[in-house]
């Protein structure tokens, strides 16, 4: 299933691309998905094969009067294939390649207290200038870590916190 979602996804991205609608798209589909997300009948009657097709366009209309042309065919396509469901992850993997048009790097620090936006701010700089793309920076407390940061940069984690380098050497210790 995850295969399906990329292809629409592909699809949908190179469309609002050659249209020079990324960010619209972007904004809309996120629009739709949080909608359907957070509306469960919205969700049934757009996900149940109780409704037909041609229901399930009429309810788009309506549900997304105004929306941009290219958007719309988008969604409709997907009720015609039954593909509706994906469109969660359709929608994450839209924003994958979304951040990845915009060089956009994700980054979340991870710290046992909070830090001052400065050091936070000098950490995302330091990756960017390793990466040479633009850091989309984001941090977090979590005290169970006791201290030093976790780094998560894209889809590679940097550990140097303290409780993973006890985790560390208990395991050593239990070794020996």
């Amino acid at each position: 299933m995850e295969e399906i979602a990329q292809v629409y996804s592909r699809a949908l991205f190179e469309v609002a691309k050659e249209h020079g609608k990324l960010d619209v798209v972007r904004e809309q589909l996120g629009q739709f998905a949080d909608a359907l997300e957070q509306n469960r009948d919205l969700a049934v009657f757009f996900f149940s094969p109780y409704f037909s097709t041609d229901e399930k366009k009429e309810g788009l209309r309506r549900a997304v009067d105004g929306a941009d042309p290219t958007f719309v065919n988008f969604l409709q396509t997907l009720l015609e294939r039954h593909r509706m469901p994906a469109i969660y992850r359709i929608r994450a993997e839209y924003e994958r390649l979304w951040d990845q048009e915009r060089k956009l790097l994700p980054v979340e620090v991870t710290s046992a207290i909070d830090l001052d936006e400065a050091t936070v701010k000098s950490i995302g700089d330091r990756i960017g200038e390793q990466t040479g793309q633009q850091v989309e920076l984001t941090s977090r407390v979590d005290p169970s870590i006791l201290g030093g940061i976790v780094l998560r940069v894209g889809n590679q984690i940097l550990d140097a916190s303290i409780k993973h380098r006890l985790d560390q050497l208990r395991k050593h210790v239990a070794q020996a």
